[in-house]
Formats: structure tokens, sequence, C-alpha cells
């Protein structure tokens, strides 16, 4: 008599995530072995050949979002993702925000800028500092917080995009928080940014450094985490001298403060 054998069922397959599960926050994981296309909420993101992924969330990121994995298999594996809200440093002032835009003789230099800093983004480097955990740039005074805003009467202003630390003089060596590739770095100093240093720590998560009085390495090199790569400053639109650190993961603004310990 013939034995009739059980049908082997392939075993569960799951994404496993971790990190700072909140607006402006980031996460790190692995999707299946078999995974050939990642998303979250619907937008394709890159994962290494190992499975490795790093993620995050916009500082105006809703409550919840949908992380998928579609496997070679056909079967598409996901797991929703609760976010948690922030409260911002909102202050709202009794006057009117400046009227009009831009002139066209500014917007005349203003654009190549943009359209560099915009090239810069889309490169994708071999870097890896994504995987680590991020030290600080430089230690001194937090005179600018990531995420706070005016609102003008009742129109908003635009949000504070990065972290602001200061040390009270210009010429402050600070260093890379992580591995990556430097992927702009502004000699000429740009309108608003001053002498702007762009490093790409790969899986679509970059750092640009503004204000600079001094960069200290090239496009195109590899930077290691704690390396020195440029000195404070108040070049470009800046009150004082101190250095605006800001994160971006693809089109996603995130608070560098996730990304660090206690500064000691």
């Amino acid at each position: 008599m013939p034995i009739t054998l059980p049908v082997v069922q392939p075993l569960p397959a799951s994404i496993e995530f971790g990190g700072e599960l909140t607006q402006g926050g980031w996460m790190r994981g692995t999707v299946p072995a078999s995974t050939v296309e990642a998303r979250l909420d619907g937008k394709p993101f890159p994962f290494a050949a190992d499975g490795s992924f790093f993620a995050a969330f916009d500082r105006d990121a809703g409550t919840s979002a949908r992380l998928s994995a579609r496997l070679a298999d056909g079967r598409v594996i996901e797991r929703e993702i609760a976010i948690s809200p922030r409260k911002w440093n909102i202050e709202h002032v009794n006057v009117a925000r400046s009227p009009g835009g831009a002139s066209a003789d500014f917007m005349k230099i203003r654009e190549p800028e943009l359209a560099r800093i915009a090239a810069a983004r889309e490169i994708r480097s071999d870097a890896e500092g994504w995987r680590q955990s991020f030290i600080w740039p430089v230690k001194g005074r937090i005179s600018g917080r990531f995420g706070s805003q005016r609102i003008y009467r009742g129109e908003p202003g635009s949000y504070h995009s990065g972290l602001d630390i200061s040390t009270g003089t210009s010429g402050t060596p600070f260093v890379a928080p992580a591995d990556g590739v430097v992927i702009l770095a502004a000699q000429t100093p740009f309108s608003l940014e001053g002498h702007l240093l762009m490093i790409d720590h790969g899986n679509g998560l970059n750092s640009a450094f503004l204000h600079c009085s001094e960069i200290a390495v090239k496009e195109g090199d590899h930077v290691k985490q704690g390396q020195v790569i440029g000195k404070i400053g108040m070049s470009g639109r800046a009150t004082g001298p101190h250095l605006h650190w800001s994160l971006k993961w693809l089109d996603s603004r995130l608070d560098p403060l996730l990304f660090l310990g206690p500064m000691s």
C-alpha cells in the first residue's frame, strides 16, 4: 500500500524590526531571505543583500505605517507599525509672516544650489554607516531643536529641520557621526547653508552639515565614524557660530537626537 506523505507547508516568513518608532524616528530590521521588494506605506525602499534594512518616519508622519515584503514565491508579508506622535515646540507670534517670496535675482543664485543638493541626495553609495550607532559630531550647547516651528497669526512657518549645536566659537572641529561617502562639499559657500557638507550613510540615509567655516574632505571621499570632516562656523545665513546637522532618509526629515546617546 503506497504511503502518502504529508504536504510540507513553507515556514512562515516575518519582518523583524526595532528602533525609535515615532515621528522623526527610525527603525532597523530584516526582511525574509527571499524578499524581492520591500515597501513602507506603498513606497519601495532599499535593503541589503543579507535582508537588513533601515527605514524612517518623517516629522509629520501619521500614527501608523505599513511595512511589506514581496517574496520570490509571490507571497506578501505585512506588518503594521504604530508611530507615536510628538509634541513639537510651537511658538505662536502675533505678527504677520513676511509677505512675498524670494526675488528673481536671488533665485538665479539659489536654483543651481538647490539642484546640487537634489543631485547629491540621489547618489546611492555602498556606505554602511546606517548600520552603526551614531555618535555626536561635536559636543556643546543645543541651541536649536528639530521640529520647532513658529506660527505667524495662524500661518505656519517652516519648521526647524535639524539639530543646532553651539560651542561658542568658530573653528571647532566636528566629526562624522557614522561611516559614509561625501556627496557634496561646497568650498564656495551657498547663499543659505554657507559651506555645506553632505555625507551619504547608505540605504537612503544622509547627513547635512551647514554653516561650516572649513570643510576637511572632498566629494567622493569615504569617511569613518569619528573622523574630523570640518570645522564649525557661521557661513551662509547664520546669526552666530554653530553646527546645523540635519538627517534625511529618502524624502523623510529625521530628528538627529533620536540617533544619539547622552552627550557625555
